[in-house]
């Protein structure tokens, strides 16, 4: 069964780039275009998996993480931070939120597809 996994992310290209390289891997990419449209994607349909900026309009990425986590839908779904952020304590914030994860932009593609991997245990 293919994972399904949302991107979330204010940037077209970026998320353009991240749903090539896990589209080529074969996964199931959907995408919102900023953590309000995230939150209500992650409502909507079960992922495997969430990739979410963290600087983003309407709802940041830790707000989102947030309301995520008190969703019975989304229980136990990864959540990877995929940011230009790299500050320790951002990091420490985001994991009390409730984040699996965290890769700094700009991104290679074999290791957000080894994260990938790794999360959804493939």
């Amino acid at each position: 069964m293919t994972a399904s996994i949302l991107t979330v992310d204010d940037s077209s290209s970026l998320r353009m780039a991240i749903r090539i390289a896990l589209n080529g891997a074969g996964y199931d990419v959907s995408e919102a275009v900023d953590g309000l449209d995230g939150l209500n994607k992650a409502k909507a349909a079960k992922f495997d998996m969430i990739i979410a900026d963290l600087n983003m309009p309407n709802m940041n990425g830790l707000e989102m993480i947030r309301e995520i986590r008190k969703l019975p839908i989304q229980l136990g779904t990864p959540i990877i931070f995929l940011t230009t952020e790299s500050d320790e304590a951002m990091k420490q914030e985001a994991r009390a939120a409730g984040a699996t994860g965290w890769l700094v932009k700009p991104f290679v593609p074999d290791q957000l597809l080894r994260i990938a991997a790794k999360v959804l245990g493939r």
